[in-house]
């Protein structure tokens, strides 16, 4: 079966045939625009440097610094961080529409919330930090790119301009010749698709670092609380459990106890020494048996592996059952109550479950950490986000077991992915 396109270009890079399709063309595409966007918001950061460069080499030699020197920096640190969360707006607008070309995953705004929202609220002050990687971070790395591709087309052409009767001097040779250049040649030719590849993997970087920070979550991470009625929940949890515990001592439970019975008078008529006679007494133990197991399933129902494997060992087999890979970091110090376990293992059991089903993820986390006070169950994807409890997604029914184990669920799930399911369940005894 032909697997699907992938959907943005980290996903491209790990295809075999990355190089034949058009994805070089558009990582290619987003570093060339990056260049004018990050030459104009450069301005920015070196109307700083230059004057703390100048006043660093005036303190090294020993020379008092100018006050002129030293107001203009301070205005101008200032002038420079109070117009950033404000030139960010039309920035981030235009890189949110220019990440298309190597993600194809939306990344919609975050709606304008006023002007003092610009300086008070995470998402500003993020976007605010994409214009100083994009000012400050983007140009040196391009600079060093640029001067490894020079290096490599030096390479390539050194045959001809040294028999051109040029000299050509590379960083670890001189060739004189146009033979002793081919070899150099060779070595420039064969570095030409790992330099595809390279400008690929930094036009991921770059395009994965703008993402993170232009993701539109309303106030950073954007965990929202799905709350329940802890009361109603447990009522309801009880009222339940006894109906299903009456049923069972009304309907399954005489049956067992006539078939219990019925086997103990077929026992009375068949003699120690009879052939039949280990079976049925084997038949009367598991029969017995059952009724025990039916009452402990009533009082609650726990997995197996949970109790074989403990938490950790049932979470990593669920990892292994799921349709994608599943990454497991477990940092638990101690036993937790067997409530708290069984609750836990039911959150990632139904949060895999929902990945699988809906969010067309490539790879999921779960990670669980014993703060000392409470366990932390957290859930993350890669997948298409815009997970909502309001459409029946299983997460309501999820925030129901855990608002009955006293715990609280909280959600972030903003259009475009990730989506990050948080789990806190108290576990102090």
């Amino acid at each position: 079966m032909t697997s699907a396109a992938p959907t943005y270009l980290a996903q491209a890079l790990r295809r075999p045939r990355y190089l034949l399709t058009g994805w070089p063309w558009r990582a290619l595409a987003y570093l060339f625009t990056s260049v004018p966007l990050a030459g104009v918001l450069s301005l920015g950061p070196l109307v700083v440097l230059a004057p703390l460069v100048a006043a660093t080499n005036a303190a090294r030699q020993g020379r008092p610094v100018p006050l002129a020197l030293s107001v203009f920096l301070t205005v101008g640190a200032l002038i420079v961080v109070a117009l950033a969360p404000l030139i960010s707006v039309p920035v981030a607008a235009f890189e949110r529409y220019r990440l298309g070309l190597v993600d194809n995953r939306p990344l919609p705004a975050a709606p304008w919330r006023g002007l003092a929202a610009r300086y008070t609220t995470g998402t500003a002050w993020r976007e605010a930090a994409h214009l100083f990687v994009l000012g400050g971070l983007v140009p040196a790395v391009y600079w060093l790119f640029t001067m490894v591709v020079l290096l490599d087309a030096v390479l390539i052409v050194s045959p001809f301009v040294v028999a051109g009767g040029d000299e050509v001097v590379l960083l670890w040779a001189t060739p004189d010749t146009a033979a002793e250049a081919i070899p150099h040649a060779i070595v420039g030719v064969l570095l030409v698709p790992v330099l595809w590849y390279a400008a690929g993997a930094l036009a991921m970087a770059q395009g994965t670092v703008a993402r993170w920070l232009l993701r539109s979550a309303p106030d950073g991470l954007a965990l929202r609380e799905v709350t329940r009625s802890r009361a109603r929940l447990v009522d309801a949890y009880e009222a339940e459990r006894r109906r299903i515990e009456r049923d069972l001592h009304d309907g399954a439970h005489p049956r067992l106890t006539s078939l219990s019975l019925q086997i103990g008078l077929a026992r009375l008529d068949v003699p120690e020494d009879s052939p039949a006679a280990r079976p049925l007494a084997v038949a009367h133990e598991q029969a017995k048996g059952l009724m025990v197991l039916l009452r402990q399933i009533v009082q609650g129902i726990r997995p197996q592996s949970l109790t074989d494997l403990g938490l950790a060992g049932a979470v990593r087999e669920l990892a292994d059952e799921a349709t994608i890979p599943v990454e497991v970091h477990a940092e638990l110090r101690r036993a937790v109550p067997e409530t708290v376990e069984t609750t836990a293992y039911f959150v990632v059991s139904e949060a895999l479950g929902n990945v699988a089903r809906h969010a067309g993820a490539t790879r999921a986390q779960v990670r669980l950490t014993d703060t000392g006070t409470e366990l932390v169950v957290e859930v993350s994807d890669d997948g298409r986000g815009g997970a909502d409890p309001a459409r029946g997604s299983g997460l309501t029914g999820l925030a129901d077991r855990v608002a009955a184990a006293e715990g609280r669920l909280l959600l972030a799930s903003p259009p475009g992915g990730p989506t990050i399911v948080r789990v806190e369940l108290p576990c102090n005894a």
